[in-house]
């Protein structure tokens, strides 16, 4: 007696359910207690950080600490009045930067990613292979290249001489994760372009970018929060000043010689972390498919 299709997935479903289900009550209390304990590790320095941040500095690092001790808003008043750092100043520049190079790097990492997908043509091997020998280098050792090529183009010290800087980093992930992105769309729906008379660009723009919505989503959020967070290239590429420093800069402040203010330090993280919760959000549900799907082909 032979089984059709649609019987054979019936037996196999029973047979994962059966297998479930004989699965020890121990194993099941065991397994939600691990999980529920690396839940409590993994959010407790967060929670710790948002209670240390309504405490002034003397109670934050109290020998016995206490949940609700003197709690107040005061340190995010201050924050936000201006009485401790250019707070709204840096805040803008991290936007305007974290924004440019969000904007530039997926537009540039989607038309590599799609031509390399898509065209053939000579280097191609090597052009990918050198994105992915770029990624090996640690950030620390391109500051000085970097440094001299921005003095060599007078952009030493500018907003837009950093965003270049976070593209050169981001670009090559991006490109390789588009890239298997855009490897999985069909290409027979660039044919039916070309056949309504679109160019290769209308093709690109048009028809594929709108299907590669996950997979930009992902590398959108891969490129703003390399600008939005990053402290070594944004302290050595931008003026001392004030007016010209970064969130991740600026905190440098609450740091000082002789002592820190956690109470202030703690407030201004947790309001640095809120615009990337909230990128997270708006792109959440595509982070999934756009990781799997890219990471098919390469």
């Amino acid at each position: 007696m032979t089984l059709d299709a649609s019987s054979l997935q019936v037996v196999r479903a029973t047979d994962r359910r059966l297998k479930r289900s004989d699965r020890s009550v121990l194993a099941s209390v065991g397994l939600h207690a691990g999980l529920i304990i690396a839940s409590l590790v993994a959010v407790f320095p967060v929670f710790w950080v948002l209670v240390t941040s309504f405490k002034p500095d003397a109670r934050a690092v109290e020998t016995t600490p206490q949940l609700f001790n003197e709690s107040s808003l005061d340190n995010y008043t201050r924050i936000l009045g201006g009485e401790k750092g250019a707070f709204l100043t840096w805040f803008g520049n991290s936007v305007l930067i974290a924004l440019l190079t969000t904007i530039i790097a997926v537009f540039l990492s989607a038309t590599t990613g799609y031509a390399a997908s898509r065209f053939r043509f000579p280097g191609k091997r090597s052009l990918m292979m050198s994105f992915l020998v770029v990624q090996m280098f640690p950030f620390a050792v391109l500051i000085v290249p970097l440094y001299n090529i921005l003095i060599a183009l007078g952009l030493q010290g500018t907003s837009i001489g950093l965003v270049l800087v976070y593209c050169t980093t981001a670009v090559p992930f991006c490109t390789y994760m588009l890239k298997g992105y855009f490897d999985t769309i069909p290409g027979d729906i660039d044919e039916a372009g070309r056949v309504d008379g679109l160019s290769p660009f209308g093709v690109f723009w048009r028809l594929i970018m709108p299907l590669a919505k996950p997979g930009l989503a992902v590398t959108s959020f891969y490129a703003f929060l390399t600008a939005w967070g990053e402290v070594a290239f944004a302290s050595a590429f931008l003026s001392a000043a004030d007016e010209s420093k970064t969130l991740a800069v600026g905190l440098q402040v609450f740091v000082q010689q002789n002592r820190t203010e956690w109470g202030h330090l703690a407030a201004a993280s947790i309001l640095v972390a809120i615009p990337a919760v909230i990128v997270f959000y708006l792109v959440q549900r595509f982070l999934v498919t756009g990781l799997s799907s890219g990471a098919v082909k390469g």
